[in-house]
């Protein structure tokens, strides 16, 4: 891995701890000439994790729509900027550029960009690793839902392998490194579920 996209709130939570961790991805990322693709705010877990890779000397890289480049607070000292047409745009560049994802704890827009990154592996759209970092057990009850979806039937068990999960930065991304992810399947018969 070269690039690792980050998805996280514009909001740094309510404990220490998400920021803390989020300080400390930035520097693992650092120590394992990782650049950051992100997406370009300079608050909240955005911010902090911009912020722990520039002060390393690290390589920061941010894709911003342009409706949000005014309305969002738009980080301004990082080592590339670019300016988008919409959302969609942004997600696609981000996919683009990287090498591997991770999520942090964050809101409903970490949220939607973590599930559209995964399906989009499930449908062999890419082949990149995934990571959460389950920082106090933040994404527990997601991962719960994962495995109660995988019971209904409507999610393959193997499609609990598009991603690997931590609650330390490091070993997230030892993780990362190592995983291998599950071959994708050729398209499903009428009985099949994704």
């Amino acid at each position: 891995m070269k690039r690792i996209c980050i998805y996280c709130g514009s909001k740094t939570g309510n404990h220490p701890a998400y920021r803390e961790a989020a300080e400390e991805l930035g520097r693992e990322m650092i120590n394992r000439n990782l650049e950051l693709v992100f997406g370009a705010g300079s608050i909240g877990m955005m911010g902090v994790v911009a912020d722990s890779v520039l002060e390393a000397g690290g390589t920061v890289i941010g894709v911003i729509p342009k409706f949000l480049s005014g309305r969002e607070v738009m980080h301004q000292q990082m080592s590339e900027t670019h300016i988008v047409e919409s959302m969609h745009e942004r997600k696609a560049l981000m996919e683009e550029m990287s090498n591997g994802f991770i999520a942090l704890p964050g809101g409903l827009g970490t949220f939607e960009e973590l599930f559209e990154i995964l399906t989009w592996s499930q449908l062999g759209l890419h082949r990149k690793n995934v990571g959460l970092l389950n920082v106090r057990g933040y994404f527990d009850p997601l991962l719960q839902q994962v495995n109660h979806a995988i019971a209904e039937g409507f999610v393959k068990e193997d499609n609990r392998d598009l991603f690997v999960v931590s609650n330390e930065p490091g070993e997230l991304l030892d993780l990362m490194d190592q995983h291998e992810l599950p071959e994708v399947k050729r398209w499903m018969t009428d009985e099949e579920q994704i």
